[in-house]
């Protein structure tokens, strides 16, 4: 239930100063773009996911700006955030997507996005998932296993199809990332080992259902060094050059995403050193270059607003239980990870008392942030900043709990892009058996 805000109680505390134009105090009160989040909560309520369109089409223009003159595609990462606001925005400008299942696909389409931009991608296709991308026409499914360059030519011989078909090539390049997110490793579930891809192409080339096309890797998350991503291109590159020697001609080089952004105080690198390493070392090379970035478009247009229910004051921690939860936004939670706390009322730098910001949810590990200076009151809004990225995408409904709305701002306007679940469609679609026993 939504609650007016309490006029007579003492704002939060911010500690840190806006970092950029998108999500900025105007006239002492927290802003997307030029609405302010006060008017965002009243319209459509908390906990309430806002994007900025100007914020997710500056981060795209950074990776077409770098790329001006090569022939490229950039694949955003559906997984990252998956609505189709968001989806239709990127699209509209060109994109091409990554997917990772038949779903998000689905979810492609239904946007307009084009299927012959979009990469398969995952480790886990079923036969019906490869099927459906055939009939698509997407541009690439990425085989990940030995078994999945079977079951792919098994699918598109029976559609009398033949399959376009990479290999996601495991480089064994350390992302110096959190281990959750590195997927690069010789032990990560994800690609091909680079010792195997040759024979893996020389295989595909015989099969007549099959349709090389390219060759790729992915590395890992929240990339904040460009080095270990242009150590990867470089191994990719000299692979593809021994398969150029052997007659396997390719169309195109993915280097994957995972380009990270700043949360705290990581000082990621710019998007331009990334990708000017990678034309280095593909200097001469023909084929398209594709990227699949997904947090680095979205990750800082997104905040989760969200407001005080109530305060705490234990024996030894302080806690602001607020509206939203670890199913709404289970990043800290799984990860331990960062995200800035705002007020959306600003005030005074000083004052304030150390607070767990925690959610309804009845599990210890459901918490936002932790040991943050802040004072706030019940009714006090907050904005949980960089959550555009793996918030709503992973959100559950976990202890019976409606997902939170999405809101996307243009300007000075805020528009409804998905509408909060009833607690009646979350058991819509179950049913309670009659037993002859009763």
């Amino acid at each position: 239930m939504q609650r007016p805000p309490n006029r007579a109680a003492t704002p939060a505390t911010v500690e840190h100063p806006p970092s950029d134009m998108t999500f900025e105090y105007r006239n002492q009160t927290l802003c997307a773009e030029e609405v302010p989040l006060e008017e965002v909560a009243r319209r459509f309520g908390t906990p309430c996911y806002v994007y900025s369109r100007a914020s997710i089409e500056n981060a795209y223009g950074e990776f077409t700006r770098a790329l001006r003159g090569r022939k490229s595609l950039i694949c955003y990462s559906v997984k990252a955030n998956s609505n189709l606001a968001v989806l239709a925005l990127l699209a509209r400008r060109g994109a091409g997507f990554d997917i990772v299942s038949g779903g998000e696909l689905q979810r492609v389409l239904a946007a307009g996005g084009d299927p012959r931009k979009v990469v398969f991608s995952g480790v886990g296709k079923s036969e019906e998932e490869i099927a459906a991308a055939l009939r698509a026409g997407v541009l690439a499914i990425n085989l990940e296993s030995e078994g999945e360059l079977e079951r792919v030519a098994r699918v598109a011989g029976r559609l009398r199809k033949r399959a376009p078909i990479a290999f996601r090539v495991n480089p064994d390049v350390d992302p110096q990332t959190h281990p959750y997110i590195s997927t690069g490793l010789k032990q990560s579930k994800f690609g091909v080992p680079y010792s195997e891809a040759e024979r893996l192409y020389r295989e595909a080339a015989r099969n007549r259902h099959l349709r090389i096309v390219g060759i790729g890797c992915h590395i890992g998350s929240q990339l904040t060094g460009s080095a270990p991503f242009v150590d990867a291109a470089a191994r990719l590159v000299a692979l593809a050059e021994r398969l150029e020697r052997a007659g396997i001609a390719l169309r195109h080089i993915d280097l994957g995403g995972g380009f990270g952004i700043r949360y705290k105080d990581e000082e990621p690198a710019p998007i331009g050193q990334f990708i000017d390493g990678a034309l280095g070392v593909l200097a001469g090379r023909k084929e398209t270059l594709l990227l699949d970035p997904g947090r680095s478009i979205v990750g800082n247009a997104g905040v989760l607003l969200t407001r005080v229910e109530y305060v705490k004051h234990g024996e030894s921690k302080n806690f602001l239980v607020v509206d939203a939860a670890m199913n709404d936004l289970v990043r800290p939670a799984l990860y331990d990870a960062w995200h800035e706390v705002r007020p959306v009322r600003e005030t005074p730098l000083d004052g304030g008392k150390l607070y767990d910001v925690v959610g309804p949810v009845c599990e210890s590990g459901d918490f936002l942030a932790r040991e943050r200076r802040l004072a706030a009151n019940e009714g006090d809004l907050l904005a949980i900043l960089s959550a555009g990225a793996y918030g709503m995408s992973m959100s559950s409904n976990y202890n019976s709990r409606p997902r939170a709305a999405e809101v996307l701002v243009s300007g000075r306007t805020a528009k409804l892009v998905r509408r909060r679940e009833t607690a009646r469609e979350l058991f819509a679609r179950e049913s309670i058996p009659r037993w002859k026993d009763g």
